[in-house]
């Protein structure tokens, strides 16, 4: 539509919405298809339009004729890249030498952008053809010297360009001064001075200065952009010399008719009153400014009404193409992509009450308490000079207020950034509360909204159609998760882990068995033993009322006491043994009910009950290895029934008849219960509400663990979108651009000591202690034994590594990323039902699909074949990443030297990807070495983005 050209893809609304489809399917593979053998050329997006549009055209007769063999000249192999893309590229390789490495000038030599911007005008067709004519000026260059005009901008680097750039700030605030110090010079001196006739008539004199900054601007329009003129179109041209010749004309015209409309004129104005014929009408003057101010009216209502500037700025009619153009420059990209109204008024809103504030503090602070000074300066005459006199030759003491005035103008001009800081910050406070943003800072915070958690995630992760209450135990899930995740990286220590993790299932418990730590803060189940055993008989209700006080402490009772049940139960295989924990719980809950529980048990050896249970539990922590153990297990489990039924029961004797009874009952354990994970969980759980008696108000230690959780608290809270089940999510990728950096350290890099003596290690080890310590600990290693932690060397490469700036580190960071999309979705399968218990199988298929992560090892292919120690190690280090991650891909630059029908070896590049044991997945050619024109980074990236997938796409450097 911009260029009045037809389009090529002939879709009919007639057609049958299948033939609609496949046509469509046809278009858009076509596309892909130009796009992904494109190479450098995909960085000159018009240009692939150019090419689709031709190639759409040769597609569209292939269908109607149902002949679909390729057009002469395509029928060999790489034909495209040979005879489309490697044209353009030779091109841009030669603009390129031209840059001599970034050195030459850039109006020297031609980028994409100036080769791209030659497909923005209709000269193309006529000029390029299809296929390309090779004699054309884009690409005949007449010997190595030879230089072609820029399109539409020659960078010219010099400081007037922070006049041009920022002309409307400058025009504001130079007309604002004006304005401000021609009301406070007025006899009144306040801003109600301003309705006074002659004052205002004097403030109108801004238009005066405005027509001269305008006229500045436009002169460095052209002188800026001169350079130019030789490639562009002849619009735009002219529309800079007409804005020149107004700004001429408005330059005459308003000094002429301000002078006639000065009653009693003097000096210049005068004379600009006898040549204007004694005009003493003031309207000719406020109707000049009108006209004058009608484009900048005009251009303030489309900013005011973005629908209504996108509507013009797409429409094809010429009156309001030669009204845009004179307005703004006509665009051939992001045409028609303005912001909403409503985002447009927070806006302005902002700058208004920022410059309102600016302006007011400037004219009663800066500008008013200046005046009368200055007319006592300028009243004074000095006669002798005791020192020197600085301005000899102006007359009033001008040097003086010259002096005085300028950091008042400097100031004036420079304290809007000031204001700005003041006015984002308040601005984004107002914003960020209202948006639930940073509520949570404090560990103490997070354990006051902690319970609020679970419906806060539920409200995040279900869509607003699929509304549905969810258990706590899905939330349970991804916490601990997150809290795994923590411990994986070292920043907590195991009992930090146990006191943060929640239970994975409730195990039917009648209470919400919240983790650890919000409990262990105020001891919770100690409190209540004591307080058991300092009560009397016949105070069983003052007990009750006194635990239930705190309802934390309440359930931590309730929790202990059915998951002491529940193990019992699940580790004892005789059916006897099980009837006696029965009868027990029979007694403790009849006791409980008849408020008896005082005067039934001993309280005062609930005590030895507690501490005989700690031993039982400690022992099932520990996994049993031999026969001795699971005999230790056997005892210390009859010591506490023993215990529990002689010595805290008053009526426990008849549960256990005699002696041999006793050592005949609870021998029978299932020690596969004792293995099992889940159970495992328990034991450690129970074991902390029993022992925590120290505080867990720093739990975590570690200052990365407690904003990593708090971050996640937060983001729990704040307003965001709700996220879609992770099937109906859009898919995406990450693209990693990685050149010779460290991908992991070596032993020798970690031991080899500095200037200082101090070894990367020694560091390390000194400013993460607690996260060192943590890291043994996670390893099974004894800080103090040398030559054992030593030995654990490729464990403590990786720990190093992951605190330094690799490779590693960064792929670690993006591939949680899949860890959390499948988590996700294996919380969104336990929902749904007939899923037949595969949800971990799915989950991961999903999140494959879902998620892509595209590393752009450039050299990856050199390294491979180098013989190099480095090197060859970081080929290794990288091979051993995609097998830790199944999910990483590489891709990378392939060399390869072919043999001519001459004899000669010619070089031919190729874009693969591999994955896994270095398995080669895809292998693109390419018309050259991409990475010898423009810059390494992007070309980099552009290569390897044709392997990536989904609708989005993230691009993440190392260490960001």
């Amino acid at each position: 539509r911009y260029l009045h050209v037809s389009s090529r893809i002939m879709i009919k609304y007639d057609d049958t919405e299948l033939k609609k489809q496949q046509l469509m399917l046809l278009h858009i593979g076509l596309y892909l298809l130009i796009w992904g053998e494109a190479s450098n050329v995909r960085f000159m997006p018009e240009c692939l339009c150019y090419i689709f549009h031709h190639m759409a055209k040769q597609l569209n007769q292939m269908v109607e004729e149902s002949y679909f063999q390729p057009p002469p000249g395509f029928e060999a192999e790489g034909s495209f890249l040979n005879i489309v893309i490697e044209p353009i590229y030779k091109v841009l390789q030669k603009e390129s030498q031209r840059s001599k490495g970034g050195t030459a000038g850039h109006s020297s030599w031609r980028n994409y952008d100036d080769l791209n911007e030659q497909f923005w005008s209709e000269k193309c067709f006529m000029k390029l053809g299809w296929p390309w004519d090779l004699s054309a000026d884009f690409f005949h260059q007449e010997g190595r010297s030879a230089r072609k005009p820029k399109t539409n901008f020659v960078e010219v680097r010099t400081f007037l360009h922070l006049f041009r750039s920022f002309n409307r700030m400058w025009i504001f605030f130079t007309l604002a001064f004006q304005a401000m110090l021609i009301v406070s010079w007025s006899s009144s001196g306040s801003l109600s001075g301003i309705a006074d006739a002659t004052v205002f008539r004097s403030v109108l004199s801004v238009f005066i200065t405005a027509a001269l900054l305008n006229f500045i601007k436009v002169t460095l329009d052209i002188l800026l952009t001169f350079q130019a003129w030789g490639s562009m179109e002849w619009t735009q041209i002219l529309r800079y010399l007409l804005k020149f010749f107004v700004a001429i004309a408005w330059i005459i015209i308003l000094p002429v008719t301000y002078s006639s409309s000065i009653k009693s004129p003097s000096g210049a104005g005068k004379l600009l009153n006898s040549l204007t014929w004694n005009w003493y009408n003031q309207s000719v003057y406020n109707f000049a400014i009108i006209i004058y101010m009608i484009p900048n009216i005009l251009s303030a209502l489309l900013f005011l009404l973005p629908q209504l500037q996108n509507i013009m700025e797409r429409s094809n009619w010429r009156a309001v193409i030669l009204l845009m153009w004179w307005i703004q420059p006509r665009l051939y990209i992001a045409r028609g992509m303005h912001e909403d109204i409503f985002s447009i008024f927070k806006y302005v809103f902002f700058w208004v009450v920022l410059l309102t504030s600016k302006l007011a503090f400037s004219f009663y602070v800066e500008i008013s308490p200046m005046i009368e000074p200055t007319k006592f300066i300028l009243d004074q005459v000095v006669g002798n000079y005791e020192w020197h006199e600085i301005f000899p030759f102006l007359p009033h003491n001008l040097g003086v207020v010259i002096t005085i005035w300028a950091p008042i103008v400097l100031v004036y001009f420079m304290d809007t950034q000031i204001w700005y800081a003041i006015f984002s910050t308040v601005f984004g406070g107002v914003s960020g509360a209202l948006s639930h943003v940073g509520e949570i800072r404090t560990l103490g915070m997070l354990r006051v909204r902690f319970k609020s958690m679970p419906d806060a995630f539920r409200k995040c992760r279900v869509a607003a159609h699929k509304e549905q209450a969810l258990d706590v135990r899905s939330f349970f899930c991804v916490w601990n998760s997150f809290i795994n995740s923590l411990r994986e990286e070292d920043f907590i220590s195991d009992r930090e882990k146990d006191m943060l993790m929640a239970p994975s299932s409730s195990s039917n418990l009648p209470v919400v068995p919240w983790p650890p730590f919000l409990l262990a803060s105020k001891y919770q189940v100690p409190t209540a033993l004591h307080m058991a055993m300092t009560s009397k008989e016949g105070d069983d209700h003052e007990l009750i009322e006194k635990i239930k006080l705190d309802k934390d402490r309440y359930n931590a009772v309730i929790e202990c006491y059915e998951s002491l049940k529940i193990i019992l139960v699940c580790l004892l295989l005789d059916y006897n043994d099980k009837r006696i924990v029965d009868d027990i719980d029979k007694i403790v809950r009849n006791s409980m009910q008849n408020n008896t529980l005082l005067e039934d048990f001993k309280m005062a050896e609930i005590g030895k009950v507690s501490n005989t249970l700690v031993k039982l539990l400690q022992l099932l922590k520990s996994e049993p290895t031999d026969d001795t153990t699971e005999r230790k297990i056997v005892n210390a489990l009859q010591d506490f029934m023993e215990i529990a039924t002689r010595d805290f029961m008053k009526d426990g004797h008849g549960i256990l008849k005699d002696e041999n009874e006793r050592k005949q009952s609870f021998t029978n354990l299932n020690m596969d219960v004792i293995k099992d994970a889940f159970w495992r969980e328990q034991f450690v759980r129970l074991h902390l509400l029993l022992t925590m008696k120290d505080s867990a108000m720093d739990v975590p230690t570690n200052l990365d663990a407690r904003r990593r959780i708090t971050f996640f608290a937060n983001s729990l809270f704040m307003k965001m979108p709700r996220a879609p089940q992770v099937h109906d999510m859009i898919s995406f990728s990450v693209l990693t651009p990685y050149y010779n950096e460290e991908v992991l350290y070596s032993s020798h890099e970690l031991n080899r000591k500095n200037e200082d003596g101090i070894s990367i290690l020694f560091y390390l080890q000194k400013i993460y202690p607690d996260e060192w310590k943590n890291f043994l600990e996670r390893i099974g290693v004894d800080p103090d034994n040398e030559e054992e932690v030593k030995g654990c060397m490729d464990d403590i490469l990786i720990w190093a590594s992951y605190r330094g700036q690799t490779l590693a580190r960064t792929v670690r960071g993006m591939m949680y990323y899949r860890r959390a999309l499948e988590v996700q979705c294996y919380e969104d399968m336990k929902s749904e039902q007939d899923l037949g218990g595969d949800e971990s199988a799915r989950s991961k298929a999903i999140a494959d699909v879902k998620f892509t992560y595209v590393v752009a090892c450039q050299l990856y292919g050199m390294h491979k074949a180098s013989k190099d120690s480095r090197e060859r190690g970081l080929y290794e280090n990288i091979l051993n990443l995609m097998l830790t991650y199944p999910a990483l891909r590489i891709a990378y630059i392939d060399e390869k030297e072919v043999p001519l029908p001459n004899g000669k070896m010619e070089k031919h590049y190729y874009s693969v990807l591999v994955k896994g044991d270095d398995e080669e997945i895809y292998r693109v050619k390419l018309p050259g070495k991409p990475t010898e024109v423009g810059e390494g980074k992007p070309n980099n990236q552009n290569h390897a983005i044709i392997f990536t997938r989904g609708e989005a796409l993230q691009a993440i450097d190392m260490n960001q």
